[in-house]
């Protein structure tokens, strides 16, 4: 059954012969064999401390990996333990990772589990329980102490299993008890300003409302003005895909605060995204002559001035801006909401910045974000916070259609991009670098800007990176907005923030370098008109598999949520989100990729310790508010 493709092995058998080879790179080879066939076990370490070692025609079992040479299986440095007949109680050995230079030292594996053993005997004493009887009644759960042990030496691979669903249980559990007691205390102690006034929402959706709402985003609308009905601070995250419509919905709440006569502040994480907002909301607050102004590091100062002293009079009503927002001269009359888009692009004592700018109440809070979170990963990071998903894409939209090219194919590419020009539409060519690197053979911006003047001598191009000063940044973008230039070609600083809905078509070079999160936003870029738009995915013909499952997965699906599932699984949760750095998702044993299931079971589980004694005062509760203690002495919260 050994293939060379398989992670680690683990083998019993008996070695027929050794023999040490001085030719080339020394080594030591010995023969592995059983009942099914033979494989090599070779060494190029502590040649002769190894060949004294092993016992000719004893039995042994042997752990590593498989490589294969010349067409024969092999492992190269297994570990090996003579097999005795007391083992077989226990034939699954635990493997410890361990380095080239601890080897040397004789710290292999092999010496590292007798050291976890030692220390496994003496735990009897020294690991309390921590949860209680009737938790591990209800979920079937084995004790602390007996998942500790079968987690390193189980006695069966049920036992393991056990051992594992124990301990992950416990991780996942106290990190969702940790959020929903936070959410219970926020509910409970943290007033907020009660806004019932819909005069203002009534009189915009009756004159000015440039579309049909969707129903995802009356249902949005509602679940947004309960909770500012009711007495209690606002902590809620919108959820919605690229052109899902969530600065609409932002917009109508912000009239429910506008309406009970407080301001509205919004925080974005660049200029381009803050300028876009500016731009989106000032077209639907000038319909009802509320007023707007935009505050960024480029606002000269003589602007500055004039907003701040307005923002503290109270006669600015919404202020837009980028961090900004949070600098101290920044004070507001009476600051009802905070909408922050993209907030997990913003550092958390930032945000906690903008929504303390109020004295008697906590401002309510509204989080927008277009990357969508997986189910798993948004229990975990935003668990005390409500919820709200979009859905549904605005009427008259068309899905669209991504294909796959490789390199060869790209004529045939260029010829489609010749057609959607010449039917009036714009495009964009996007690249992963700016220049060339000397390890990596990407497609560079330059060179590839300099071909497509080549292949399109005829046309105007625009051309936009991030290294380019703003000003000029945004020149470029106006260019290709009025339509003047026809082609943008484009790093990933258009992932965010640019609305073009004239732009129908988007090439994507060395696509097999981007994340798939990545991939998606940037499709999000077309397919913002009524017409029908492509978005092209140019690769390599080498594509390892994860690279493969990502391209399969954006021609397959335009599902933003499938999509992150995905991208979960393939990259794990701190590099998707960048939340490994803030200590948040620091699991010791629990997968969000993989356990969907035993996250559910300890979340339903937190929520009813919560719902039956939110500060843990009952005697049964003890344990868990002793360990909770345990684990969040040092944590700072920011929410």
């Amino acid at each position: 059954e050994l293939q060379e493709d398989l992670p680690y092995v683990q083998l019993k058998g008996s070695i027929r012969y050794a023999r040490s080879i001085e030719t080339g790179k020394k080594r030591l080879i010995a023969s592995f064999q059983d009942e099914t066939g033979e494989i090599k076990l070779v060494w190029f370490q502590k040649l002769q401390w190894i060949r004294k070692q092993l016992q000719i025609g004893a039995i042994y079992t042997v752990f590593g990996k498989p490589t294969a040479y010349h067409g024969q299986i092999s492992l190269v440095h297994p570990e090996l333990e003579v097999f005795a007949p007391t083992q077989q109680s226990q034939p699954i050995l635990p493997v410890y990772h361990t380095t080239e230079k601890l080897k040397l030292y004789y710290l292999d594996s092999k010496s590292l589990a007798k050291l976890q053993r030692n220390l496994l005997q003496q735990l009897p004493s020294r690991v309390p329980e921590t949860i209680p009887d009737h938790l591990r009644q209800r979920y079937n759960m084995i004790g602390r102490k007996e998942a500790l042990l079968n987690i390193h030496f189980p006695e069966s691979y049920e036992s393991l299993q056990k051992a594992r669903f124990r301990l992950k249980f416990e991780e996942l559990f106290y990190i969702q008890l940790r959020l929903l007691q936070l959410r219970q205390i926020r509910i409970e102690k943290q007033p907020g300003q009660i806004f019932q006034d819909t005069s203002l929402l009534n009189q915009f959706y009756r004159t000015s409302l440039p579309f049909e709402l969707t129903q995802a985003q009356k249902r949005v609308v509602k679940e947004i003005y309960q909770d500012l009905c009711a007495g209690k601070q606002m902590n809620r995250l919108l959820q919605g895909d690229v052109g899902s419509g969530k600065t609409m919905v932002a917009f109508l709440s912000m009239l429910i605060a506008l309406g009970s006569g407080s301001q509205v502040a919004m925080m974005a994480p660049t200029e381009i995204l803050a300028e876009q907002h500016y731009k989106r909301l000032h077209q639907f607050a000038t319909s009802i002559n509320i007023s707007i102004a935009i505050l960024t590091g480029s606002t000269r100062p003589s602007e500055r001035k004039a907003i701040l002293a307005a923002l503290e009079q109270g006669t600015l009503q919404i202020l837009v801006g980028t961090h900004a927002l949070i600098s101290a001269t920044v004070a507001f009359k009476d600051l009802g909401l905070a909408v922050i888009d993209e907030q997990h692009r913003f550092g958390v004592m930032q945000r906690a910045k903008l929504w303390q700018k109020k004295q008697h109440y906590m401002s309510h809070v509204l989080i927008m974000t277009a990357t969508p979170i997986p189910r798993t990963l948004a229990m975990t990071l935003y668990g005390d916070l409500d919820v709200s998903v979009i859905d549904e894409m605005p009427a008259g939209r068309k899905p669209i259609k991504t294909l796959h090219y490789y390199d060869a194919q790209r004529l045939k590419v260029f010829q489609s991009l010749r057609e959607q020009i010449a039917m009036g539409r714009q495009a964009y060519i996007v690249y992963p670098l700016i220049e060339e690197s000397t390890k990596l053979d990407y497609k560079n911006l330059m060179d590839g800007y300099e071909g497509i003047c080549r292949a399109f001598p005829e046309l105007p191009i625009s051309i936009i990176h991030g290294k380019m000063r703003a000003a000029d940044k945004d020149y470029e973008m106006q260019r290709f907005v009025r339509g003047e230039t026809k082609i943008m070609v484009a790093t990933t600083v258009i992932e965010v923030g640019v609305n073009v809905p004239n732009a129908s078509f988007m090439m994507i070079e060395n696509a097999e370098y981007f994340g798939l999160a990545q991939l998606h936003q940037l499709r999000g870029r077309v397919g913002r008109g009524s017409e029908q738009s492509y978005c092209i995915l140019m690769t390599d013909y080498k594509l390892n598999d994860k690279s493969k499952e990502r391209i399969q997965t954006m021609v397959r699906t335009n599902d933003g949520f499938e999509i992150a599932d995905v991208d979960l699984r393939l990259r794990g949760p701190g590099d998707m989100m960048g939340v490994q750095q803030s200590g948040t998702l620091d699991l010791k044993i629990a997968d969000l990729g993989q356990d969907g299931k035993v996250l559910q079971a300890a979340r339903e589980a937190a929520k009813q310790v919560i719902r039956e004694d939110s500060m843990l005062t009952h005697p049964e509760h003890l344990s868990i508010k002793t360990q909770l203690n345990f684990i969040h002495s040092n944590a700072i919260h920011w929410a």
